[in-house]
């Protein structure tokens, strides 16, 4: 029998009730201590030993329909029909040229070229 145990049965035995339940409480946390103790250690000393296999996911791909664009009534007009191969129709052979409009560069007030010398 535990300290913890001997020290309830004392108490309560002497009519000292507030005193038991203290005791009590004490000899329950002790307890449920030692268990959890106990089983730590069980867990750490088997955590690396054997295979582990990895678990197959529980919820599985969701599938992709054929790409679409919607109309402005709501509707799917799907993509693949339009003769479209998903390649980029942009013209990146030759690079854009700087349009001169004869206003200097600036943006929202602000003079994108401010600090550099003009030659």
């Amino acid at each position: 029998m535990s300290e913890e145990t001997k020290a309830f049965i004392d108490k309560l035995s002497a009519g000292d009730n507030a005193g038991a339940g203290e005791a009590f409480k004490d000899a329950l946390r002790v307890k449920v201590g030692n268990q959890l103790d106990q089983a730590r250690k069980d867990m750490a000393g088997n955590l690396f030993n054997g295979n582990v296999e990895a678990e197959p996911h529980s919820d599985p791909k969701p599938e992709i329909a054929d790409p679409g664009t919607f109309t402005k009534e709501g509707e799917v007009v799907p993509t693949t029909n339009a003769g479209k191969d998903g390649e980029a129709e942009l013209d990146l052979s030759k690079p854009d040229q700087p349009v001169d409009n004869g206003t200097p560069d600036t943006m929202v007030g602000v003079d994108v070229n401010a600090g550099e010398q003009n030659s």
